[in-house]
């Protein structure tokens, strides 16, 4: 054996026996949903961090500063889930390819848009997320395990308040005078 060859401790797509004693077939269902839910934060944080580097406008900074703290936020999330996938014996999905091919929400791609365009986006993408991230905490209580689903909960929480200030910046209300906007 030459000393550039590896082992692989486990496989991609495969659970292990944990210690948290969960089942194994339940671990593999939830570890599935956890593997989508990591790759659909994934989706997110990317389109939100490409949001961050091509805003622009009167609003420039507190916009700018919002959406590093939103993808901050995504990103401490999914960091959550892959840990929580693991301690059940899963392999976290990671790699560009393999997340897009998970997510179940999509990037809305390399163009630039207007500012309430990417904001509509996001937001359309925060909601998926949270009706899928509801779905994963059912299945995670039906399946006996509360943990996960109090995991979820704390990210769903965060989720939903950071689509509820997107929502905010979508209303009409402005301070901003229609003559420098045209």
């Amino acid at each position: 054996m030459n000393s550039q060859e590896t082992t692989v401790r486990q496989r991609a797509g495969t659970v292990d026996e944990n210690a948290l004693r969960l089942d194994r077939d339940k671990a593999e269902q939830i570890v599935d949903a956890l593997n989508s839910e990591l790759a659909n934060s994934y989706v997110l944080y990317h389109q939100l961090k490409k949001h961050h580097w091509v805003v622009e406008g009167a609003e420039f900074l507190p916009l700018h500063e919002f959406l590093e703290e939103a993808y901050e936020r995504v990103e401490a999330g999914a960091d959550e889930i892959a840990e929580r996938a693991q301690a059940l014996g899963g392999v976290p999905v990671s790699g560009p390819s393999n997340l897009e091919e998970r997510a179940t929400v999509e990037f809305e791609g390399e163009d630039v848009y207007d500012v309430r365009t990417m904001f509509e986006n996001d937001l359309e993408i925060y909601g998926e997320i949270i009706e899928s991230m509801r779905d994963r905490i059912e299945l995670a209580e039906n399946l006996g395990d509360p943990a996960t689903a109090e995991l979820l909960r704390e990210i769903l929480v965060e989720l939903e308040e950071d689509g509820h200030h997107f929502e905010h910046y979508l209303e009409d209300d402005t301070l901003v005078l229609e003559s420098a906007t045209h």
